[in-house]
């Protein structure tokens, strides 16, 4: 979180009443974590200025990822839902600020016809004439305590807690695509995989036929071939459909209903590709990372606008001081009748004294739910750390595991060769072909998972230190706010939820 972020909140109840009461807000920032790192991450991260940690996907150097994220950034319907609660928010400042000025309490207007019953009866053109009237009243209530400026630090904490959501909503959904569509990479690898071992498979299949019914080998080798070949072409269906559930993941995550993805059928030479990215590139340390990450930036905006509640319901311990005034006029089309215009104006105390309790317990109410937020926050940096952690060490043992298993399956290939080889000239069985071409098969898919499962770290890694709240998509999609615009008049609120979201916007507050 930016410092001076938080010095608006700060200060925000000091510059609009006389005083204000209740406490305020200080962050709960546990001392480990200002200085928090750990050795894993020390091994997989390091100081550079690209890719910035905001578009942290750039690393990958995959353009159809790119593409995928910026579709994402415009159509998804969550990241909308979270820039909606923005503007929601922003909405709800404004009528806190409205508390601070008079409200017009009651207005009326009227218009009467009168007619007089007269000796010779009933004569409405010579014995009727029109009343008028109006009036209208006004209080304002004024902050001696703190009350309405209260209200609107609340409100502000809010709108900062809105906006540091839609962020989450950023990160999240950038790191669910990245991993959508790595998964589906890595079926598609997995899938060429079993194709060609099953090919290979199958030519041994057909061997132990060709020799069992020449009776040069028995059943049993025939049955064992069969039995492997049947196990690897099994395979085949379920990551086909692992392809398509993927395809249609990203489907949603991008707006649309689930179905292909021409563009990625465009785009030849990614089909099964799996990068290895040794190292998360950051442009800052750990520790201020971790506490600039959303969800806990959100966490403590959350705090914050729930201390200045405590303000708000310990102001009604005292004593309200309203200034009210009435305008009231009327008129008469009776002749000789004056027309009168009253004014009437004054202060006005109410304090509420036998409460029998209901106020004290009120902010007691306020208080505890500032410390269960007080709390929550703790454990969200916390949980914050573990899986920054947690994701490092993965990824490590991602990393020393890929070399193993490169070796492995270039060893199984070659063993498969030398099984080939001596079946050929006589020296071995045909279960010595069929282990090795067993062992091929398992090592080559181990491979390509533990690739997988080291870009899936990777992405852990920076979705955990918060990367990649960054969109170049406004808060409100143009289509989305003419919506809105034709159902209500929404001012100036709608042209500022056209810009794109960024995380310096807490510090400079909504315009008023």
């Amino acid at each position: 979180m930016r410092p001076y972020g938080m010095a608006v909140l700060l200060g925000a109840g000091c510059l609009s009443g006389c005083m204000s009461v209740g406490p305020d807000f200080q962050p709960q920032h546990e001392a480990w974590s200002k200085h928090w790192s750990s050795a894993s991450l020390g091994q997989v991260t390091q100081q550079a200025t690209q890719p910035d940690v905001r578009q942290w996907w750039q690393i990958f150097g995959d353009q159809n990822l790119e593409r995928l994220i910026a579709e994402a950034d415009a159509d998804n319907g969550d990241l909308k839902i979270a820039g909606l609660r923005v503007l929601e928010a922003r909405a709800q400042v404004g009528v806190a600020l409205a508390g601070r000025y008079p409200q017009v309490q009651q207005a009326n207007a009227d218009v009467l016809y009168s007619a007089r019953k007269r000796s010779d009866g009933f004569n409405p053109r010579s014995g009727g004439y029109w009343q008028y009237g109006a009036g209208f009243s006004i209080g304002w209530e004024l902050d001696f305590w703190g009350r309405f400026s209260r209200a609107v630090e609340s409100a502000d904490a809010a709108f900062f807690a809105a906006q540091a959501n839609h962020d989450a909503a950023l990160v999240l959904l950038h790191a669910q695509v990245a991993d959508t569509y790595f998964t589906l990479r890595t079926a598609e690898a997995r899938l060429r995989i079993a194709r060609e071992n099953a090919q290979l498979q199958k030519r041994s299949y057909q061997i132990a036929q060709k020799l069992f019914k020449s009776g040069e080998t028995d059943e049993l080798d025939l049955q064992q071939a069969k039995t492997q070949y049947l196990g690897t072409l099994s395979s085949i269906p379920d990551l086909e459909s692992q392809i398509v559930l993927s395809r249609h993941a990203l489907s949603v995550l991008m707006g649309r209903p689930p179905g292909p993805l021409p563009e990625l059928d465009l785009q030849s030479g990614k089909e099964g590709v799996i990068p290895l990215v040794g190292h998360a590139v950051l442009q800052d340390v750990p520790a201020d990372l971790l506490l600039r990450r959303p969800d806990v930036r959100a966490a403590e905006y959350q705090m914050a606008a729930q201390s200045a509640l405590i303000g708000v319901a310990k102001a009604d311990l005292y004593p309200s001081v309203s200034l009210l005034g009435s305008l009231v006029w009327s008129a008469s089309s009776l002749t000789g009748s004056p027309n009168t215009l009253a004014l009437v104006a004054g202060p006005s105390i109410t304090w509420n004294v036998f409460d029998h309790g209901r106020i004290t317990n009120n902010v007691r109410v306020q208080d505890a739910r500032l410390q269960q937020l007080t709390v929550a926050y703790q454990n969200t940096v916390r949980e914050a750390a573990r899986e920054a952690d947690d994701a490092a060490t993965a990824l490590i043992a991602a990393l020393q595991r890929d070399t193993i298993l490169n070796d492995a399956q270039g060893a199984a290939r070659r063993s498969l060769t030398l099984a080939n080889t001596i079946y050929r000239e006589g020296y071995s069985d045909f279960q010595r072909v069929l282990d090795a071409q067993r062992a091929l098969f398992a090592q080559q898919d181990a491979y390509v998972v533990n690739r997988s499962n080291a870009v899936g770290s990777l992405i852990a890694l920076y979705k955990a230190l918060g990367g990649g709240w960054y969109s170049e998509q406004p808060l409100v999609d143009p289509a989305t706010r003419a919506q809105m615009q034709q159902r209500t008049d929404w001012g100036d609120l709608l042209k500022e939820a056209s810009a794109p979201s960024t995380a310096a916007s807490p510090s400079e507050g909504p315009s008023r």
